[in-house]
């Protein structure tokens, strides 16, 4: 996988990364690194049938790959990710009414995606909640910005989370296990 983020331009890999299982088995390639068809499958709770229709929907879309060297045999099949992130912009898919609502479909399913995530959280038992201490937060503010100082927000914003999240984990013992993060910065009226 590359380190690089991708910007999508194409509707029809937003149409691929946008299926629930599909976005699932993204994240789930990106947490714990390459994986097999069989594992993707325990992970998700698919059937590998269905694991691998869909990896083949997002190698068709230049998301996944096979990653043959980790094979330890010809019938074993290993995928990985492309891009280490994918972007796009609403501006790419004014031009085409039809790429513009898969645009919206697309944002509306990843928001649907990351809010699960964290209500997930909240519905999560309490002894999974108080191993954690009271360390996940939310937060929200009402900022007053131009849209190039949106703009330099949000580069600040990734370059912090790129110092997190690329980092090698310290050789401490400590468990870390997968936090998801998300942040929304957008224009809006209280």
């Amino acid at each position: 996988m590359t380190r690089e983020v991708r910007q999508v331009t194409d509707s029809r890999v937003l149409a691929a990364m946008s299926h629930p299982l599909r976005r699932r088995l993204m994240d789930v390639l990106k947490v714990y690194g390459p994986a097999t068809v069989s594992s993707l499958a325990e992970r998700s709770g698919q059937a590998v049938a269905n694991v691998s229709h869909h990896l083949r929907v997002l190698a068709a879309a230049d998301l996944v790959r096979e990653a043959p060297e980790l094979a330890r045999d010809r019938r074993e099949r290993w995928w990985r990710l492309v891009s280490a992130g994918l972007r796009w912009s609403s501006a790419d898919f004014a031009d085409d009414p039809a790429a513009q609502a898969v645009q919206q479909a697309a944002a509306s399913l990843n928001l649907d995606r990351q809010v699960g995530l964290v209500r997930d959280w909240h519905a999560a038992g309490d002894d999974e909640r108080a191993a954690w201490d009271g360390a996940p937060f939310s937060t929200d503010r009402w900022l007053r910005l131009t849209p190039a100082e949106l703009a330099d927000l949000e580069t600040e914003l990734l370059a912090l989370l790129s110092r997190w999240g690329d980092r090698e984990p310290p050789e401490d013992g400590q468990r870390r296990d997968p936090v998801f993060f998300f942040a929304h910065g957008v224009p809006a009226r209280p």
